[in-house]
This record gives C-alpha cells, structure tokens and sequence, in this order.
C-alpha cells in the first residue's frame, strides 16, 4: 500500500494556529489534499492529549484510528533553547511515539522540568543530547528527528542560532538520529551538497499551522508499506527500502529561501549577500541569512551535485496556489475557492496535480489554470524567491503562462 504520510503537524493548542484545528478537520483535509498519515502534533499538550485518547482508537500497531478509519501518528515538536560554546542555540525537534502510554510518560518527564499547558510547542532550556537520552530511556521505540534544519531560526543547521553539523548538536547521541526534515525553503538537491548528511534519509513535511489545504500537505512523504505500522514507517524511513519519494515546494517558495530583509524590501541570492557580508546597505543591520546562503556556507559540493541512491523527490506549488496566481485573487478568495472545489470534487487535489487530464482539468476549471496546472506537473513553474518570513510568489501569468522576463534589476539598484 502507498502511504502518503505529512508528520509534522500542529493543533490549535499551538501558537499562530486557528480555533479550528482540531482532529476532525485535520481528516476532513487530509482526505481532500490525498493525505492518508499525519501526525498528531502537540501530544505534550494536557488538553490535546486528552482529545486523542477521546476520539482516536489505538491497538498495537502504533496507528491511531479515528471513528471512521483515518490514521494518525503520535507527535510532537519541542523548542530548545540554550547555552553552547557560548553561544545561544535554538532548535526545533520533533518527537513520534508508538503509544498514549509512551506519550503521556514524555509528557510527565517534560512536565516535570517545565509547563506544557500555555503552547502546544512548548520550550525548554535542556541540551538537544539530554531530551534524546531521557526519550530513549523511556521507551526506545521514541523516535527524533530535527525540524526543519535550516531555518534560520529555530533549527539545527540555522544561521543564526543552529550548529554547523549533526555532531556538533547532538554529540554521543547523534547515533539516534536517522533522518533530517528538510523545510519549505530547501530540497533534496540542497541538501545533497553536504556530504556529511549522506548517512541520514531526508524526509519533508507541512509543519502545518493550520488544516487548510495550501498548508496541510504541502509537503509529505510517500512509502510503499506492506502493512500501516509505526515500526513500518520508520523502518522504511530508516533503510529507504519502500520510500518511494518526497513530495516539496520549490524552496524558493518557502520564506527564509533568499537573504534579505522584509522591513527594508531587500531580497538577494546567496553570492550577492556574500559579496556585501549579509549587511544591509538600507539600514546598516545584518540581513537575515536565508537557507541557500547557510547551504553555500557549509557545503563542500558544488551545485548540481546529485547523491547516488537518493531518495526521488518532485516539486509541486499547492492547488491554491496556483489558482491564486492564475485568478489573482487571494487562495482564500470565494472565487479561488470555486475553482478548487470543482476541481477535486470526486477526487483529491494531488490527484489533480499529478494524474488528471489537461482536458479534465479545463472542464473543471479553464484553460489558463489548466495550463498552469500542467506547468507545475512538469515543474516549469519559476518563483520568486521567499525571504525572511515573506512566502515566495510563482510566476504565472493570467493566461496561465509564465510572464515575459523582465530586465532584472542589479543589487545597486537597490539602492
């Protein structure tokens, strides 16, 4: 069975998240994106912990069952932040476990050390080594991996509070860590140009922060499993055997892609932020350093390099998106929503981005989104790069086209 798996979630109980995110809408667009495994998100939390154990059913394969057969894994994200090497470190890892039992245990021994009730990602001022320890010691089937790795903020690689390697981070307890999430503003490609992360699988998730379908699968893992089980997927994840591929944005879509600040109105590559030393000639302050910067100070492959064995992976803008390019009109908008919901009625989106016909698609929309829809299958879609905490924009004309080029401006222009 393929199983199309988004792990990285969040409940309303989160900050930045809508009253609304609750399982039952967690399913209803999990459903509709073509998600058949996500995570719980925030089992740490008292009050969301208690809605699990009422409304989903677990037996012994690690699988959360809701009342009509949607499967959820237990997880968790937990912010870090502390003292290394006089330095302060801030990074963001998420936790699975197999059972309540085993959740609840966490959630007592973090209870223990701090409060869980006032955010669903709740902060601690331990080590990384010390939380991977006290999880191993409670039950070794707890499974972590780092969030997002490099983001800016928050993340184990970031430029501003992160390490530079898994080692630096996780010292002797590096050795349980199997996997890295890659976030919305890098790709497998990225990735691949550090030969020091060869050994861990990359996996990709939404981090969503609410369930509306442009986040809630943006981003997701799909494995071949002979049975849905928590061992099953973290032992396809582990050997790769069955990871059938990644599903991402263009890291360019993401929001700390390029380096830049959003005050100022300035975005630049990773060369041209080099060349000025990440300072902005607007306000005189350091920019804030985006992913393909942070990539380019640490690799040690050029560009283009492409890891034998990788997992596969495609790139794919979100159904909302790209109908909001096309209409130019908000993904929110009822005209948006008009066009999504006659395209995936009968069918889910990632249907429609990657198996319907081009003339099934005009019938249920029209020939310019029908295009760009085609255009992003085929991963023809260019986007402006996203940059300190700005999404990027595709670049999709109203016919469904990608616009004429214009000149592009010189950093001096800038200025």
């Amino acid at each position: 069975m393929d199983v199309i798996a988004d792990l990285h979630v969040h409940s309303r109980h989160s900050r930045a998240t809508g009253k609304e995110l609750n399982l039952a809408n967690l399913e209803k667009w999990g459903r509709i994106k073509g998600v058949n495994l996500l995570g719980t998100g925030d089992f740490t939390h008292p009050k969301w912990i208690n809605e699990i154990k009422e409304e989903l059913s677990e037996d012994d394969t690690g699988i959360l069952k809701s009342k009509t057969g949607f499967s959820f894994m237990l997880q968790t994200e937990i912010s870090f932040v502390y003292m290394q090497d006089s330095r302060f470190r801030k990074v963001h890892l998420l936790a699975y476990a197999p059972d309540i039992e085993t959740a609840e245990k966490i959630a007592s021994w973090l209870g223990s050390r701090g409060r869980l009730d006032y955010d669903g990602r709740p902060t601690f001022g331990m080590p990384c080594p010390e939380f991977v320890d006290a999880l191993k010691s409670i039950d070794s089937k707890t499974e972590i991996i780092p969030a997002h790795i490099w983001t800016p903020w928050f993340s184990m690689l970031g430029a501003s509070s992160g390490f530079d390697s898994v080692k630096e981070c996780f010292h002797d307890t590096e050795k349980h860590i199997f996997a890295l999430e890659t976030g919305l503003s890098s790709d497998p490609p990225m990735n691949w140009r550090l030969s020091a992360l060869d050994k861990y699988t990359l996996v990709s998730n939404s981090d969503l922060h609410s369930f509306w379908p442009w986040r809630l699968g943006r981003e997701a893992n799909v494995l071949s499993l002979k049975d849905l089980t928590y061992k099953s997927v973290f032992n396809c994840i582990k050997s790769r055997e069955g990871f059938k591929e990644t599903i991402e944005v263009n890291p360019s879509f993401g929001k700390y892609h390029w380096t830049g600040h959003r005050e100022c109105g300035i975005s630049i590559s990773a060369f041209e932020a080099m060349k000025i030393k990440s300072m902005c000639k607007v306000c005189g302050k350091k920019l804030t350093v985006g992913v393909e910067q942070r990539v380019e100070e640490l690799a040690d492959r050029e560009e283009g390099y492409v890891k034998k064995g990788a997992v596969p992976f495609r790139s794919l803008i979100p159904l909302s998106d790209i109908i909001s390019a096309v209409i130019k009109k908000s993904v929110s908008s009822k005209a948006a929503w008009g066009y999504y919901n006659s395209l995936v009625k009968g069918r889910s989106e990632y249907d429609v981005l990657l198996s319907v016909s081009e003339e099934e698609l005009i019938a249920s929309s029209n020939g310019p989104i029908a295009a760009a829809i085609m255009q992003n299958r085929n991963g023809q879609i260019e986007v402006k790069p996203g940059f300190d905490g700005v999404y990027g924009e595709p670049m999709i004309g109203a016919d469904g086209q990608k616009p004429k080029k214009k000149d592009q401006k010189g950093l001096k222009e800038f200025f």
